[in-house]
């Protein structure tokens, strides 16, 4: 027990500096998405700012992923903290010289995210080092706990800077906030990350891609679940990219700012509950349940142009994903070998966020060139289903929103009932890594 309170204490360091971390990259991310939205009235200019953070991290993971079972995981995530200050203080620099272009500001997103894919796998293997089997769960959900600082905190922060300071201060708390994270995983030794199977700095670099993928295509359960995430993850990223532009036609940029944050309180709710309780019950199950949830609220929130209702079912599918994250991280987590858990997190990341990749590609043309327009006032559903959720500009948004959360639900029955997913909760593959 003394062993565990002390090994979850440094993990308790990393976290700290992580979340403040979360926290500066979310104003980050709210301000420049508001930027370019207010400049463009383009929801594809909106979306790319997406896709440009994220489409780096995407192709190098799975190179981050071998790094991460190599070499020393503490460096990993210093030096991916550190690189990814470059983006940031590329558009800063940029903003202080003169006027900013949209190129600008993709070009410094994408720098800071190709240190993003050198830092995640670090993190995520360093935590099957730093906590045992029994934490995994409350680990997992103070994570989730992170990552919800950036919905729940850094939106209604970033409202509140915007209509006070120049968006440039915003960037320079950003860079504070990585520094912050640096120092915090500076302070744990070295050790206590670093890889346990020391043989594999001698392998070959592809070999051990190639060895990653083939073990990962034998965990038939894993491989199944990771496949349907992807799928679900791109109508998950069509919310992310399209919601912001979606609010911004029907109200200002504070309140968007507002409504993110009160809405993303619910992965606060659900995050401080799993990461005090934990999640005993079959999870499987609960994961099949929550994600039905997710997509039910999910569709309810395109149904509405009035502000209040659309927070509430916002509030309701937040609540629903730190259950679905932490479920899925659980499962995969206990069915991988620790000495892998680098480079297949790594290919488990590439995998299902191919999803997120060709949503955040697609989701502004949807919006702007197919969806909205059916529901202008000479649209082809402005009669019919315009009578229902609205017309005019932002509702074709709100309609692809409904049709999403529906197939989302789907989804989550199918994952319930795949008899490879199911068989995961039966597997000892967790019990012998805590005993290695």
């Amino acid at each position: 027990m003394i062993a565990q309170d002390k090994n979850f204490k440094r993990f308790l360091v990393v976290w700290s500096g992580q979340l403040c971390s979360a926290i500066g990259s979310g104003l980050t991310a709210f301000a420049l998405g508001v930027f370019v939205f207010q400049n463009t009235q383009s929801a594809t200019s909106y979306s790319l700012v997406i896709l440009f953070s994220f489409l780096p991290t995407f192709f190098l993971l799975p190179f981050g992923g071998v790094l991460a079972d190599r070499i020393d995981r503490k460096k990993m995530m210093i030096i991916g903290d550190a690189g990814a200050i470059t983006g940031v203080l590329f558009v800063l620099l940029v903003m202080l010289w003169g006027s900013v272009e949209l190129w600008h500001i993709y070009f410094g997103i994408a720098m800071s995210s190709i240190f993003v894919a050198i830092h995640n796998p670090a993190y995520k293997a360093a935590v099957t080092d730093l906590v045992t089997e029994e934490l995994y769960s409350k680990a997992s959900g103070l994570i989730q706990l992170a990552g919800s600082a950036q919905y729940l905190i850094s939106p209604i922060v970033a409202g509140f800077l915007i209509s006070f300071f120049d968006i440039k201060v915003i960037l320079i708390f950003d860079i504070i906030t990585f520094l912050f994270a640096i120092a915090a995983v500076s302070m744990i030794k070295k050790q206590d990350v670093t890889p346990q199977d020391q043989h594999l700095e001698k392998q070959r670099f592809f070999i051990d891609m190639v060895d990653s993928l083939r073990y990962l295509l034998s965990q038939k359960g894993v491989l199944w679940l990771v496949i349907l995430t992807s799928m679900v993850c791109f109508y998950i990223a069509l919310f992310q990219s399209l919601f912001g532009p979606m609010m911004l036609t029907i109200t200002d940029s504070k309140t968007l700012g507002i409504a993110l944050s009160i809405s993303a309180s619910g992965m606060l709710v659900s995050s401080l509950f799993i990461g005090i309780c934990g999640i005993n019950k079959s999870k499987v199950i609960i994961l099949s349940l929550s994600l039905a949830l997710a997509g039910l609220f999910y569709a309810l929130v395109g149904l509405s142009t009035t502000v209040t209702f659309i927070i509430i079912f916002c509030f309701l599918f937040f609540c629903t994903l730190p259950f679905v994250n932490t479920t899925l991280e659980v499962l995969i987590r206990r069915n991988v070998d620790n000495e892998k858990q680098g480079r297949v997190w790594s290919l488990v990341y590439a995998i299902s966020q191919v999803g997120y990749i060709l949503a955040f590609g697609s989701a502004g043309f949807l919006a702007d060139y197919l969806f909205n327009p059916l529901f202008y006032p000479d649209g082809a559903l402005s009669r019919t289903v315009g009578q229902i959720i609205g017309t005019g500009q932002g509702r074709g948004i709100g309609f692809l929103f409904f049709l999403s959360g529906l197939v989302v639900s789907i989804l989550a029955i199918i994952i319930g009932r795949v008899k490879k997913i199911r068989a995961l909760e039966l597997s000892t593959v967790g019990q012998a890594n805590l005993n290695h």
